[in-house]
């Protein structure tokens, strides 16, 4: 193929570069083209550029109503932070503290502070332990392949959280 294009344009070639007006030269206009230094693009956020182009702000979370899935998903991560915040609160208290853990629980007990209040101290200590350790298991049944439909996401959601809750008080009551 490249070999009849080549001999063609040999050919031809010569007749089209002619100067008359059949010939090539009569398409092709001269262009000049002036050199401009490049403009600077202007330092802005991604805000503010959507601002300025007028563009409409996302409305993000604030159209969405919560779902069951999406609270629970969120819950998980918030009680494995306050899970790591009670490792490094304990182990820096046992660094650092003068005395042992078990004198500060007693000081507390001794406080004269209600039963009641204890209770909910407890239960606010428990519940990011038993949550996360029932939704862990959730989701050890998902890796599993097991509960997957969006029905039985939801009933072991609610399963987990009866759990979640009631083995906090049983905590909380000891």
């Amino acid at each position: 193929m490249a070999l009849i294009f080549r001999l063609s344009g040999k050919r031809f070639g010569q007749q089209m570069l002619i100067t008359d007006k059949s010939g090539l030269f009569n398409f092709v206009r001269p262009v000049t083209l002036k050199a401009k230094p490049a403009l600077s693009e202007k330092e802005e956020g991604h805000d503010e550029r959507n601002m300025r182009l007028k563009r409409p702000q996302s409305p993000h979370l604030t159209i969405y109503a919560p779902q069951l899935t999406s609270m629970l998903s969120i819950t998980h991560r918030f009680t494995g932070m306050a899970l790591s915040a009670y490792a490094i609160a304990l182990g820096l208290g046992a660094v650092v503290l003068p005395e042992s853990i078990p004198h500060y629980i007693e000081e507390l007990e001794c406080a004269e502070i209600g039963s009641s209040c204890i209770s909910a101290i407890k239960f606010i200590l428990a519940f990011p332990i038993t949550y996360h350790f029932w939704n862990g298991i959730r989701h050890l049944l998902w890796d599993a392949g097991k509960f997957l439909t969006i029905r039985e996401v939801y009933i072991t959601g609610y399963v987990m959280l009866a759990l979640a809750i009631s083995s906090a008080i049983a905590l909380s009551a000891m």
